[in-house]
């Protein structure tokens, strides 16, 4: 048996893109991203919609969302399905195609040997009748299964990746926060020099055609061979014009915060970001070793204990393991949550040993008031809460989708920052990828804002060995 009706290109130049499930339950709202091309979905995308809509689980949220888009779009159209349902009735998304759905079952169009009753080849074998029917017009499977792309591939169907979540296709573009000035930048760009308050920095006018590529918060730097090396950070651009203010030099044992100092350039720079009360958002990408956590454990001690700038710290991160899983943990909320804090611990070692002189009854002392004031706390439990006046720290944020993201920024309340760290080249969540990343999302969507500002750490402070292994392994 076939459709009654085929659905037909409204003008030759539109396709018919075919979902999988996991389009749907990854991104609902990938039904209004395919512009003025058609969607097709085949029963068996609804019956697993229908399969994994139980649950508290981001899956099932999104396949409840989708199955949600989907009532509201078939109520909503003519009762003459075979038509088409009109994908632009969500006003305010981009989108002027129809829907389609599978009204019958449709003629096994797969090979004999592969199994039937399996919910990829059943998708499948909709793709392949449609690719048959369908000769004038581009059929495509789109799919986040790279087998099911594969096996597409195979049949000799046209099958791609669900692009529209990327924010870059290619990362090596994505936003540093840094930006090294020319040896002439002087030359084209002039020099009004003008001292800041109590002459603590120096601020710098400059003009020309460089500052419309320089954005606010965003650090420059000049290194020579024989002067002085010149670090300051953007604090207002507009046109061809934009301000500059020299930093402290966090890398000076006088400006130590919570002992620690700076050992390299980018490190300094995080330093200015943490430390200034302006910033509300922060991120920080860079491979192990680079020193995110040791650097924002110091700076958010520093503000909460001795400046009084927020009440405490909260730990939080994503609970992906990168073995097996072990199970459940008992325990309360922060004990279940403490096997997954062990680069907590061990950075505060490293603080703790600073103080030298206290002995080891200070020290022991000194560890207790810290670990009073960092609360762990569990993603799971971030909905609906309100932070105020907290040092919040997300670590291993490559791992959280963008709709996570914005759950947990969306947390924090009057006077809070919000620290987001990790490597966007270890992800460890299906369906993620260093384009579509959370933290990728919010590096890209916040450069700019006069209230957040970015870097991305290149040299690992670790160890010798840690730096080889990264660069070899």
């Amino acid at each position: 048996m076939t459709p009654r009706k085929a659905p037909t290109a409204t003008t030759p130049s539109t396709k018919l893109f075919v979902l999988d499930t996991n389009v749907l339950m990854h991104d609902p709202t990938s039904l209004f991203r395919f512009e003025e091309h058609d969607i097709y979905l085949p029963i068996f995308v609804l019956e697993e919609l229908d399969n994994n809509k139980k649950g508290m689980t981001e899956v099932a949220r999104n396949a409840r969302q989708a199955s949600r888009f989907l009532d509201t779009l078939i109520s909503e159209s003519t009762p003459n399905m075979e038509e088409g349902v009109p994908l632009n009735s969500q006003g305010n998304m981009a989108a002027a195609g129809r829907l389609f759905l599978q009204t019958q079952f449709i003629s096994n169009e797969l090979p004999a040997n592969l199994v039937m009753g399996k919910a990829d080849n059943a998708i499948l074998g909709v793709v392949m009748f449609l690719h048959k029917q369908q000769s004038g017009r581009q059929v495509t499977l789109v799919s986040k299964d790279i087998n099911m792309r594969i096996k597409a591939r195979a049949l000799g169907l046209s099958a791609q990746d669900y692009f529209n979540d990327k924010v870059l296709e290619d990362t090596d573009l994505l936003y540093t926060g840094v930006r090294a000035l020319p040896q002439d930048f002087w030359d084209k760009h002039g020099k009004d020099m003008k001292s800041g308050p109590q002459g603590e920095h120096m601020f710098y006018d400059i003009q020309g055609p460089l500052c419309r590529d320089l954005m606010v918060n965003q650090f420059v730097y000049q290194e020579n061979d024989g002067g002085n090396p010149f670090y300051a950070v953007v604090t207002a651009q507009s046109g061809n014009g934009a301000m500059l203010r020299t930093l402290t030099d966090y890398t000076h044992q006088k400006n130590a915060i919570w002992g620690i100092t700076a050992r390299n350039r980018e490190q300094n720079f995080v330093l200015n970001l943490l430390m200034n009360p302006e910033i509300d958002f922060i991120t920080l990408l860079g491979q192990a070793g680079t020193g995110k956590t040791l650097l924002t454990l110091a700076a958010g001690l520093m503000q909460t204990l001795e400046h009084k700038l927020y009440s405490e710290i909260i730990m939080t991160r994503v609970t992906v393991p990168v073995g097996e899983d072990i199970g459940f943990l008992p325990g309360t909320e922060e004990e279940k949550m403490s096997p997954w804090m062990g680069a907590l611990d061990d950075n505060l070692d490293v603080l703790n040993k600073s103080d030298e002189e206290s002995g080891e009854w200070g020290r022991a002392a000194t560890r207790d008031l810290i670990r009073s004031r960092i609360k762990i706390k569990s993603l799971n439990f971030m909905r609906g809460r309100t932070f105020l006046n907290k040092f919040l720290i997300i670590d291993e944020a490559q791992n959280l989708t963008p709709k996570q993201m914005k759950t947990l920024i969306t947390r924090a309340g009057p006077g809070t920052k919000v620290v987001c760290m990790g490597n966007i080249a270890q992800i460890d969540t299906p369906y993620l990828s260093e384009g579509s990343s959370g933290l990728t999302y919010v590096v890209d969507r916040f450069k700019g804002w006069e209230h957040s500002g970015h870097v991305t750490l290149q040299r690992g402070e670790r160890s010798r060995l840690a730096d080889h292994a990264a660069e070899v392994l």
